[in-house]
């Protein structure tokens, strides 16, 4: 009996296993093979919209969009039997367009055709409309070519802006990894605003669902979504002013930065010397890039946000506000004779034969190095590297670019965590005229002067898309109206004013700060320093002069810095008086007290 149940119990295993895979084969299987069918025959084709176009303020395209044309041959045509069929179709398209060279177009097909492959093989990417429009219907009448509309990135600029526009590149696999959308459009922002407002420009994919047959021919519509359009990006250049200040400055290396004083919109800004940003679209030469990369210039790096300065004298309006909120009063004077002895080492004060007594204001308006040397000491480093902070100083500016750098604000955690040694006394005595290991970026400095002119940290942008009010600083105004009484007198007093002679041509009263910041060390044996026009070329000092006006009512920064231009007056005062006037024939200044 025992061993009758156990055979019954056997075979009603078996049938429930039966069953069971009766189930799976007859119902879920076919749930499964049913999901693949559809996947043979129902076609999800992506539609790409234009890339969205930059336009300066006033509505100028900065980057646009060209249209033309590309050429697709069928696949499969590799095969003894069709071998011929491609070869007279290169042969057309050499004749027609012979800068597509016969060996290089078989090497583009071979390379994107393949057994499994059933689209059109993509060979030549962009044809101009102009170059292809009286050739369309001859292309066009032929089966085995597919003519689909394209459209090529240009920037009509030029040179011009190529640092804050940037340029757009062929995706990678990594890009296509991080941005699905780039597997579709092939092209993806690599620098600039293209990078930065990747998302925006690129717009949304449209997408048209069809069904297809078994040689893959469109036999039905089933669904369709039109790609987003409203993709374009208005920024806040003028292009006028752009223009203006790339044929002003020159042949110079350096940066300039035009902004709102008051909310941190940027009218203009330039890094030079600029590149040709239309170069990277089809994707650089390896010549023309190691050109590029070996120019002791620099032109590919964006010196506004990634050029790392030392800010030389324009950095005391910070350290004068940073001695009056620590504790020194507002009449406190030293004697300058011309340097100050510590221990060993003599700290030279720009003017070998001393300033005499100095003041607060006297010392920002003829640029004083001994009177901040003695000040330091009093406050000490980690107060004023606070205070610099705050100010903005060694912190991104959070402007609407990729990869800005913090730059360098030290104190001694900062020295003892990067070298692994202590701070000393000279450290401080660097620091404080912005030497040493100071740096700064002009982007920085443009907004460190913006707080000067009115009291708020404003975040520099070139759309409204990365707009935010500015940040309220506390501060004292009375020792504001100091450090503006001496910014003043830098470019309107005649004696001693370090600007004076250099600003005269502007229409409006202006604030300024002259710097001069040193390439290379002076030896302590030299007791003469040579001019600047006698140094080297690249051992001169960066000159830097940044301003705010009117000074009764600031509304604009202006901040040039001239590589290894010397004297920051006498590099770029000429620049900064052509800029003002310009924004006042802009309509910009209006009020000009």
């Amino acid at each position: 009996m025992k061993r009758l149940n156990l055979i019954f119990i056997l075979i009603f295993i078996v049938l429930i296993t039966l069953l069971s895979r009766v189930y799976f084969l007859s119902i879920k299987s076919n749930t499964y093979y049913e999901e693949l069918s559809k996947r043979n025959y129902i076609k999800r084709i992506y539609k790409v919209p234009n890339r969205g176009i930059i336009k300066d303020r006033n509505g100028v395209p900065l980057a646009m969009n060209k249209l033309g044309f590309s050429i697709n041959l069928k696949p499969h045509l590799q095969s003894y039997k069709n071998k011929k069929r491609l070869e007279e179709l290169i042969t057309l398209i050499n004749k027609h367009f012979p800068e597509y060279k016969k060996e290089e177009l078989y090497k583009e097909y071979k390379k994107l055709d393949s057994n499994y492959k059933h689209d059109f093989v993509k060979i030549v990417d962009f044809i101009p409309y102009d170059n292809f429009f009286d050739k369309y219907t001859l292309f066009n009448s032929n089966d085995d070519i597919q003519i689909k509309s394209e459209v090529k990135r240009v920037y009509p600029e030029g040179k011009n802006a190529s640092h804050i526009i940037g340029y757009i590149g062929k995706a990678s696999r990594l890009d296509i990894q991080n941005n699905e959308f780039s597997k579709y459009s092939g092209i993806i922002g690599k620098n600039g605003l293209e990078k930065y407002y990747n998302d925006k420009l690129q717009g949304e994919l449209g997408v048209k669902v069809v069904k297809v047959n078994a040689l893959n021919k469109e036999i039905e519509l089933l669904d369709e979504k039109d790609p987003s359009s409203n993709n374009d990006l208005s920024i806040s250049l003028d292009i006028r002013l752009q223009r203006y200040i790339q044929k002003i400055f020159g042949d110079d290396s350096g940066a300039i930065v035009v902004m709102n004083a008051k909310n941190g919109e940027i009218l203009a800004a330039g890094s030079y010397p600029e590149f040709n940003n239309n170069i990277f679209v089809d994707g650089i030469s390896t010549k023309e890039w190691d050109k590029m990369r070996n120019d002791f210039n620099h032109p590919f790096t964006n010196k506004l946000i990634n050029g790392l300065y030392p800010p030389g004298s324009i950095i005391k309006m910070g350290i004068a506000l940073s001695f009056l909120d620590n504790g020194i009063k507002p009449n406190y004077e030293v004697y300058c004779s011309g340097s100050l002895q510590i221990g060993n080492r003599k700290f030279r004060c720009w003017k070998t034969t001393g300033h005499g007594r100095v003041g607060f204001v006297k010392a920002i308006r003829e640029s004083c190095d001994d009177f901040f040397y003695k000040g330091s000491l009093l406050v000490g480093i980690n107060k004023i590297s606070k205070s610099l902070g705050n100010y903005g100083i060694g912190k991104e500016t959070g402007v609407d670019l990729v990869n800005e750098f913090y730059a360098t604000n030290p104190n001694k955690d900062w020295k003892e965590k990067k070298y692994d040694q202590p701070w000393y006394i000279g450290d401080t005595i660097n620091a404080s005229i912005g030497q040493g290991y100071m740096t700064v970026t002009p982007l920085q400095i443009a907004r460190y002067t913006a707080f000067l002119a009115t009291g708020k940290l404003p975040k520099p942008h070139f759309s409204k898309l990365n707009f935010e009010e500015p940040k309220e600083i506390k501060h004292n105004d009375d020792y504001m109206k100091i450090v503006r009484q001496g910014m003043y007198e830098v470019a309107n007093n005649k004696d001693g004013g370090t600007a004076y002679y250099h600003v005269r041509e502007s229409k409006i009263k202006i604030a300024a700060k002259t710097g001069t910041a040193q390439v290379v060390s002076i030896p302590q044996a030299e007791k003469v320093r040579m001019k600047e026009s006698e140094l080297k070329y690249y051992h001169r000092s960066h000159a830097w002069l940044t301003t705010y006006g009117p000074f009764k009512d600031p509304q604009y920064v202006v901040t040039v810095l001239v590589e290894h231009g010397g004297h920051g007056g006498s590099a770029a005062g000429h620049v900064v008086s052509k800029i003002y006037n310009k924004l006042i024939e802009l309509g910009y200044i209006k009020n000009k007290k």
